[in-house]
């Protein structure tokens, strides 16, 4: 198995296994690479290290959790981690999150405006949902004191993880 690190036109950069190096090339050249941050199809390697695992016995995850709260400034956050600004954990954290709103929300696609507005009215049970908003649908919510959040999804993390 072949492990290399990858980076889309957007600056994005993940992992990717691979059989081979030819298999990397064919996924490339028939487009099934994709960012999972933004979807991007224009996928490169990147320069990487080989791979040496001295640590049998460590926790896997010991080393790579981020901490951050949140301060008391509005909107300011505050990292309790000096590799938390570091890209790849904030990635890290990014898709982590994104799973978990993914796995934890319903999914009412193009009904969302409408749906939320139903929740509100108690015409609908309330639950965490997640779906698709135009712009204007968004501010006309924001204006009618509903507060949402924009968040762009990968389409593949909408799909089944691996």
């Amino acid at each position: 198995m072949r492990v290399f690190d990858l980076g889309c036109d957007q600056g994005h950069l993940f992992e990717g296994w691979f059989r081979s190096n030819e298999d990397y090339g064919t996924q490339r050249d028939c487009g099934q690479l994709v960012c999972p941050i933004c979807g991007s199809f224009n996928i490169d390697k990147r320069l990487s290290a080989p791979r040496i695992n001295l640590g049998a016995g460590q926790d896997p995850q010991a080393s790579s959790a981020v901490t951050v709260s949140q301060s008391t400034e509005p909107g300011q956050v505050q990292a309790h981690d000096p590799k938390a600004l570091d890209p790849h954990a904030l990635q890290a954290l990014w898709l982590r999150m994104a799973r978990l709103v993914v796995a934890n929300t319903e999914d009412v696609g193009r009904a969302f405006a409408s749906e939320v507005r139903r929740i509100r009215d108690e015409e609908a049970p309330e639950r965490p949902i997640r779906g698709l908003a135009s712009p204007e649908e968004t501010r006309e919510l924001l204006d009618e004191g509903i507060e949402v959040l924009a968040l762009p999804l990968p389409l593949d993390l909408l799909g089944p993880l691996q």
